[in-house]
């Protein structure tokens, strides 16, 4: 997943409130998806630019296809962590690998595959130096 070629690597620690549970008491699969966009944003803060910075540069990078398996679930006010990491940059698509853990245990792990969009016009653009630079 990206450790040699990608070292592009962040780690963001988040609490599970209630509202992201479901009626059995585990989180709701889709949450997970809004983890690995909290991690995603959180690396390229960490990074030196937070993802506002991005738009205002002109692009955005949207979803194009995600995955997740899911090997235990996380429950109500455990404190989990979301590792990201860069695994792949292509002309004009990056993927972003993810895990997520409780402590040593491997919970879910997963990918999103982005375009690199022009805001303006909507198409597909080359990936620029800044945000390779930004990624690598």
């Amino acid at each position: 997943m990206g450790e040699d070629r990608y070292p592009v690597r962040g780690k963001t620690q988040i609490r599970v409130y209630f509202a992201d549970t479901d009626h059995m008491g585990v989180v709701y699969h889709g949450v997970y998806l809004t983890w690995f966009e909290i991690g995603r944003t959180e690396l390229m803060r960490g990074r030196g630019m937070a993802y506002a910075e991005v738009e205002r540069r002109g692009l955005s990078l949207p979803v194009t296809e995600a995955t997740m398996r899911v090997r235990l679930p996380a429950h109500y006010d455990e404190l989990i962590e979301v590792e990201t990491s860069v695994s792949s940059l292509r002309t004009r698509e990056v993927q972003f690998s993810y895990q997520i853990r409780r402590g040593g245990d491997r919970l879910v792990e997963g990918t999103t595959n982005h375009l690199i969009v022009d805001k303006q016009t909507g198409r597909a653009v080359r990936l620029p130096d800044w945000l390779r630079d930004l990624l690598c």
